[in-house]
């Protein structure tokens, strides 16, 4: 809620055009363009948090044509502030942008993914909109797609990054000074685009959906306590899956995936059974691409 009115906006990136759009909510179910702000070249991905603890709703986008990030403070009328630019380095390319607490400070922090120079970046917010200095960390590959939990039950914010270079997952655990350790990689499908976090079999572990857009499938790992995970266990799911969301659809108390499929139109929905198991339920979206 942008503009503190009880509704949701929508916050719209282009490839073509360098700004991003404010859509409004309205009681009607429809959403209307009501502010464009200007970005740098080809923004990507945008994320929200509050970034200078004032209650209102901030904006940073990943910017890869000319390797920044781009921060706006909201008002809290659905406007935003003049953009704050951060380098992410030369040759960075910065695709993916999310937003978290990494070192407990009550702050939030920013972490991108780099795909043309195949690191994660982040910078520690300072709470007052402002972050500090870029710290890398390898992937070894293309990273596309980062989700944030804590996977070995310390309480500190991990990471997994799907890259799509190589065909695997990178888990960088943390450190809880906002810092990562050496990453564990698992082997995935053909080009992974996302991923997504949730315990798929009820043994209060959490475990990793990946969408695979090469090979039209998704990989699921169940994890283990020490942050370790089991081998992949793949779904066909459709032509070039390309996103993933995780959440209880039918309302059994029972947690289910969906994923849209770019190339054959539709989305996926695996209706879980609670022991890593789905029913697959398929929406056709009549030839719109999701």
């Amino acid at each position: 809620d942008l503009n503190n009115d009880g509704q949701s906006e929508v916050i719209v990136t282009y490839d073509g055009n360098d700004i991003i759009d404010v859509l409004v909510a309205y009681d009607v179910g429809l959403f209307i363009s009501e502010r464009s702000y200007p970005t740098a070249s080809l923004p990507n991905s945008v994320a929200l948090g509050d970034f200078n603890n004032d209650n209102h709703l901030d904006i940073v986008v990943a910017n890869s044509a000319s390797n920044t990030l781009g921060v706006r403070l909201g008002y809290g009328n659905g406007s935003f502030a003049h953009e704050t630019i951060y380098s992410t380095g030369l040759s960075s390319g910065p695709c993916f942008v999310a937003v978290s607490d990494f070192n407990n400070d009550n702050r939030l922090d920013i972490i991108a993914a780099h795909y043309e120079n195949r690191t994660v970046g982040v910078r520690l917010g300072y709470g007052d909109g402002y972050f500090g200095e870029l710290r890398t960390y390898s992937t070894e590959a293309h990273p596309v797609f980062i989700a944030i939990d804590d996977f070995n039950d310390d309480n500190i914010l991990d990471i997994v990054v799907a890259n799509q270079g190589n065909n695997t997952i990178s888990i960088l655990l943390g450190c809880g000074d906002g810092t990562f350790e050496r990453q564990i990689t698992y082997s995935t499908g053909i080009s992974p685009s996302s991923v997504a976090v949730g315990d798929f079999n009820n043994d209060s572990r959490l475990d990793i959906i990946v969408t695979n857009s090469g090979s039209g499938d998704v990989s699921l790992f169940l994890g283990h306590s020490n942050a370790t995970f089991e081998r992949q266990t793949n779904f066909s799911i459709g032509n070039k899956p390309w996103s993933v969301t995780v959440g209880d659809f039918n309302n059994d108390t029972l947690l289910d995936i969906a994923v849209a499929n770019r190339w054959s139109f539709d989305l996926v929905i695996l209706l879980g059974y609670g022991n890593g198991t789905f029913a697959r339920l398929t929406i056709d979206l009549n030839g719109t691409t999701p």
